[in-house]
């Protein structure tokens, strides 16, 4: 009988890093608060704007979606 020499394979993703005051957005510039992975390995970066406008189309597309829109609330404002 011949033995199989199999490695043990996981379908674990690593998890994706948190977005930084460093990440801009693709479209504008702006600090980005969604990262969306690609099939193809790819990435794109949002501010919470163009999120907005364009989130739905993008979750359709995309392989992971990290959305951090809820840190601008995060923030408190300070007293004039």
């Amino acid at each position: 009988m011949m033995e199989r020499n199999e490695a043990d394979v996981t379908t674990a993703v690593a998890p994706t890093a948190a977005l930084t005051a460093a990440d801009r957005c693709d479209r504008c510039g702006a600090q980005a608060y969604l990262r969306v992975e690609l099939q193809n390995g790819g990435e794109l970066l949002f501010c919470a704007h163009h999120a907005r406008e364009h989130g739905d189309k993008l979750r359709e597309v995309a392989v992971t979606v990290v959305d951090e829109t809820h840190k601008l609330g995060a923030t408190p404002r300070s007293e004039a």
